[in-house]
């Protein structure tokens, strides 16, 4: 275990090294590639058009709780996303932090989690904690993620720590390496060391996939890591979760 988390900090001290086999996942015309669920609508049946394509981006509203899915699945890659917040919110988070997701190794069954989303591993997008992993699964240990983490927890949350302890997570969330203690769930909240950008200015998030391990980037810094994650495959899903959020990129490369 010691060994693994060694090799994880080594090969996190730079950005990943380019790789072949880039492809685009997003044409900016259409949502070809991809399909949409909404909870209590189901699968591509979308009336209030949360999800639109205009200008070369995607536009999530956020009104009602869902995704947007691949048709396919992957393994041993790096995801690239350019995301922004737009000024929109919905209840029952209009007044808190703008939220969504990028959800990794997605399985089984579409809104097998809560209706909403299938069982899988999230990257979190949120104001101050974008970059969180939490496991999006069905409690057991089929779902889990391994992180080296901090001595002491944020509330019930591990905390991501290079050269830390290993702690094992089936169920919740990591916390990214310097979120803010503070945190709240407010609308426009900002934690002191924060890597995401303000409000309207685009963000690059890197979720790079190993085999079974993960590394995510946000802006060019390393924000959490993990090891031991399973599942290591599967579908992509970008969520819907009450607030505007506008994407411009989805690119995967192989590796």
């Amino acid at each position: 275990m010691k060994k693994a988390i060694i090799f994880l900090l080594l090969a996190s001290l730079v950005m990943p090294a380019a790789a072949s086999g880039k492809k685009s996942l997003f044409n900016g015309k259409n949502l070809d590639g991809w399909y949409t669920f909404l909870k209590d609508k189901g699968k591509d049946n979308d009336p209030n058009q949360v999800f639109t394509v205009a200008n070369g981006m995607i536009r999530i509203s956020g009104e009602e709780f869902g995704c947007i899915t691949t048709d396919e699945e992957f393994e041993n890659y790096r995801l690239t996303v350019k995301f922004k917040w737009g000024s929109k919110t919905w209840a029952p988070r209009i007044d808190r932090a703008r939220d969504s997701g990028i959800l990794l190794h997605s399985v089984g069954e579409d809104g097998g989690s809560d209706g909403t989303w299938m069982y899988s591993i999230e990257c979190q997008m949120i104001e101050g904690g974008t970059g969180d992993i939490i496991v999006v699964g069905d409690g057991s240990k089929d779902f889990s993620v391994t992180v080296p983490s901090a001595p002491e927890k944020q509330g019930s949350s591990p905390v991501f720590m290079p050269g830390g302890n290993p702690v094992t997570v089936n169920a919740g969330r990591v916390n990214w390496q310097y979120r803010d203690p503070a945190w709240k769930d407010v609308l426009g909240f900002r934690g002191k060391h924060d890597v995401e950008k303000q409000v309207g200015k685009w963000n690059t998030i890197v979720c790079e996939v190993k085999g079974d391990n993960l590394m995510i980037y946000l802006n060019g810094k390393l924000v959490n890591q993990a090891m031991a994650v399973k599942p290591s495959k599967g579908r992509i899903q970008i969520q819907s979760e009450g607030a505007e959020l506008f994407v411009k990129e989805v690119t995967v490369r192989q590796l």
